[in-house]
């Protein structure tokens, strides 16, 4: 049986923890999560989705940052020991004496098919760019970002009206489905680490919710794509009087007959907008700021402003 420690945290990395936590090829020996946080208007303190599901599996560390001397002391100790570190969706970068600690190295799940979006935010960055695949890798850490030399990958089809919340949990799954066996044959060096072709790398960042503002001046396709994208996280959203207005859906509308980008018009009983290049957005779902989610329509029949 094959010793290892799973670190995440996210509701990515759920299906790994289940999936090798149901593997008699491996035992857990911890699982390092971080620490509960405030969430929602009221600020409840709730625990990450990987503690969540990890109760029964093994025991679970919360630290606040890794040098934390009683989890330092733990995993110096328990570590060595250890054929691999497993880490799906952590959230922190793992420091060099961390890396060295297990006998095989520290096997990761990402989100893409790399070295194609390398970086924080890889799903959103593939549906926001009009890929047609995505997928995931199963990789070696080592000190740079997205790095390492990929054990293995499994593709999957980016469909025409996935969202970033879609696609995430087809990945997830996918990710739970092939890492047992991909770290099994790692770990009896039935796969050989290849070096990743670094020159095709491309990259995608942390997003916050000020990256969900729309751009008029862009054509309404890409527009449509990072509205799908960020759904549900950052979020996409555009002001009107000074109040924002959150886009949940949208799809591409008739011509614009040359409007200023930016313009707000009707068609069809739906909010439309002008984009670039003779293009333009219909509006299908929208919220306004302290208010349910509602249709384009309704928010017309209501008569509010656009």
């Amino acid at each position: 049986m094959k010793k290892i420690i799973f670190f995440g945290t996210s509701d990515f990395a759920v299906p790994a923890l289940k999936a090798l936590a149901q593997d008699e090829r491996f035992e857990i020996i911890g699982i390092v999560t971080q620490p509960d946080r405030p969430v929602g208007r009221h600020a409840i303190l709730t625990p990450p989705a990987v503690k969540k599901s990890a109760q029964g599996i093994g025991r679970i560390f919360q630290p606040e940052k890794l040098k934390d001397e009683s989890f330092k002391a733990w995993i110096s100790e328990a570590g060595p020991s250890c054929d691999a570190f497993v880490i799906v969706s952590y959230g922190k970068i793992l420091p060099q004496w961390l890396l060295d600690l297990p006998k095989k190295g520290i096997v990761n799940v990402h989100g893409s098919l790399l070295p194609r979006w390398r970086g924080a935010s890889p799903i959103q960055a593939a549906i926001a760019s009009g890929d047609d695949l995505s997928g995931v890798t199963i990789m070696l850490i080592d000190a740079e970002m997205d790095h390492g030399p990929i054990l293995a990958t499994a593709d999957e089809k980016i469909l025409p009206e996935d969202t970033g919340g879609s696609l995430h949990d087809r990945l997830a799954e996918l990710g739970g489905r092939i890492l047992p066996d991909i770290l099994a044959d790692y770990l009896d060096n039935k796969i050989q680490p290849q070096e990743q072709d670094h020159e095709k790398a491309t990259y995608c960042k942390i997003l916050t919710r000020d990256d969900g503002k729309l751009d008029f001046e862009k054509p309404a396709d890409g527009l449509e794509r990072l509205i799908r994208a960020f759904q549900p996280w950052p979020g996409t959203w555009m002001e009107i009087e000074g109040k924002r207005i959150k886009i949940l859906s949208a799809r591409l509308g008739v011509s614009n007959e040359n409007k200023t980008p930016g313009t707000r018009f009707i068609n069809e009983g739906l909010p439309c907008l002008a984009c670039a290049d003779g293009t333009a957005l219909e509006i299908t779902r929208l919220q306004l700021e302290g208010k349910s989610a509602m249709t384009g329509e309704d928010y017309l029949r209501g008569k509010n402003v656009w």
